[in-house]
């Protein structure tokens, strides 16, 4: 009895063991399911909220953090981390009631405090963080209670909730900024839905279901990857292939063909993503208003918009575009080759001149128009060489620069999206002595004072049709001016598999992830 009864037992263990084996693979394959993975163009430069100008940087943070507010799908504020508040009749004081009962991921207590911290942060000069100028007209941060804070203006500042909203006011640890410092960017720890994994530097970006989210029933889904994937075909193939649920931006080029898929969603929708040229306005030969005149008059916008963005584009209509408050509609600069020639040489360069333009970025719809711009120039006599940079490359070369005499970058292809839906974020970071390199992101190195007094004026107004009209003088002169040369606004085109959903690019070219789920 006992000879048979051993390997019939031997058979149940191995049937008990398969079973076990099979439960725990079908377990695996479910959680595994439950991996939204994004593919994204470019790699962030940082996942400190307070010290990128990346929009794409900002959709990763927000995988980790969260505000006291922020701005839905459509640009419109929402209430997160605080519940409600008052201002002052002035308008220069705003005091918060705090979200009760939530936690950092690290276990610290989210309170008054922690937001006092975090302001004084990126207020402290010292620290050197890009995001200060937003932030800079607070005077001082004062923790009334655990759930109440109280921030004091320096005057009024008619767009401070969408400073707030703005996913670089992100509320960090206090005890993780206490443990790693600058290196933080590399270690963030927030409120937000998921606990951060580990960043594999040019490969991913990996988050997972925090079990203490304060908003229950969320996240929908058990991890977040984020796959920066700078090459456009790659991408969509990708998305084709179910090696990920979403990928932003599809190539334009493809998006007819992707459009006709049965397990695909392609979404296209309207932008405030301004691409442009910036040159150091402070550096020959663009010191003379008449060479960045030619450069403007040099391009084509409406083949440009064809031949890199397959007609997902447009000519920019203004300095500030279509969709910002207070953006002022202007007619796109002509394409007008014989008025940049005879401009060149009233600026004494009849021969043009030979120059590098850098482009922000490395993927593929960034070197179509570099290559594209290279042929426009050429034809009035400039001679560019075209160079495309890494994240990494970005950081030093450019937004690390002290002065406009050290700044190597003199010819600059980038874009920008003004993502507090307001004027003053498309022109104080971008126009103003204050966003000069490292602080922010004037690559022009441009100053105006007519501009400087319009936008400050504008910032202080709480009339309407002031405000509205000072915008409209700064935006003539930076016109007028060219430190730039104004190129195109993007229509966005994402797509996403059947069975993922609650993924949205914004106006802004921002992704909000906050009802993702997986079917």
């Amino acid at each position: 009895m006992k000879t048979r009864f051993e390997p019939l037992s031997k058979r149940k263990a191995l049937a008990t063991c398969l079973l076990a084996f099979a439960s725990l693979t079908a377990a695996g394959s479910a959680w595994a399911a439950k991996d939204a993975i994004l593919a994204i163009n470019t790699e962030p430069d940082s996942l400190d909220p307070y010290n990128t100008n990346s929009t794409l940087a900002m959709a990763v943070t927000k995988t980790f953090y969260e505000g006291l507010f922020r701005f839905d799908k459509d640009l419109k504020i929402v209430p997160v981390l605080a519940e409600s508040y008052t201002v002052s009749p002035d308008g220069l004081v705003y005091t918060f009631k705090l979200r009760r009962g939530v936690k950092f991921q690290d276990g610290t207590d989210f309170n008054a405090d922690a937001v006092k911290a975090n302001i004084d942060r990126v207020l402290d000069k010292n620290n050197h963080l890009t995001r200060y100028a937003q932030f800079n007209r607070i005077d001082k941060v004062e923790a009334v209670d655990p759930d109440t804070v109280r921030f004091t203006l320096k005057e009024p500042f008619a767009p401070f909730l969408n400073s707030l909203a703005h996913p670089s006011a992100a509320m960090i640890s206090p005890t993780a900024l206490k443990k790693w410092g600058k290196d933080i960017s590399q270690h963030p720890v927030g409120t937000g839905p998921f606990t951060f994994v580990e960043w594999k530097h040019a490969d991913d970006i990996k988050g997972a279901k925090f079990d203490g989210y304060w908003h229950k029933g969320y996240p929908k889904v058990d991890s977040v990857t984020w796959k920066p994937v700078p090459e456009n075909s790659t991408r969509a193939a990708m998305l084709q292939t179910g090696e990920t649920d979403f990928a932003y931006p599809l190539p334009y080029e493809q998006a007819a063909s992707l459009s006709k898929s049965d397990k695909l969603n392609v979404i296209t929708r309207n932008s405030i993503i301004e691409r442009y040229i910036s040159m150091n306005v402070q550096h020959k030969p663009f010191d003379n208003v008449k060479v960045r005149q030619a450069v403007a008059y040099a391009i084509n916008r409406q083949a440009l918009a064809k031949v890199a963005f397959s007609g997902y584009a447009i000519p920019a209509e203004g300095i500030v575009p279509q969709g910002v408050a207070y953006a002022y509609k202007m007619q796109p600069w002509s394409y007008d080759p014989k008025k940049a020639r005879e401009l060149l040489k009233e600026a004494g360069y009849p021969n043009g001149f030979e120059e590098t333009l850098w482009g922000a970025y490395n993927d593929t719809t960034t070197q179509k128009v570099l290559q594209f711009l290279q042929q426009q120039l050429a034809q009035v006599g400039i001679k560019v060489k075209v160079r495309a940079l890494e994240p990494g490359e970005r950081t030093d070369l450019v937004q690390s620069q002290k002065s406009p005499a050290d700044a190597p970058v003199r010819m600059y292809y980038s874009g920008w999206s003004a993502s507090t839906g307001e004027a003053d974020w498309a022109l104080r970071p971008l126009l103003t002595k204050e966003a000069f390199p490292p602080i922010l992101y004037n690559t022009a190195y441009y100053t105006n004072p007519k501009v400087e007094k319009d936008v400050a004026d504008a910032l202080r107004s709480v009339d309407e049709k002031q405000k509205a009209g000072l915008y409209k003088d700064a935006q003539e002169q930076v016109w007028n001016d060219a430190p730039w040369a104004t190129l195109t606004t993007d229509k966005l085109i994402y797509g996403t598999s059947k069975r993922l959903s609650g993924a949205t690019v914004m106006p802004d070219g921002n992704i909000d992830i906050s009802d993702i789920a997986i079917k």
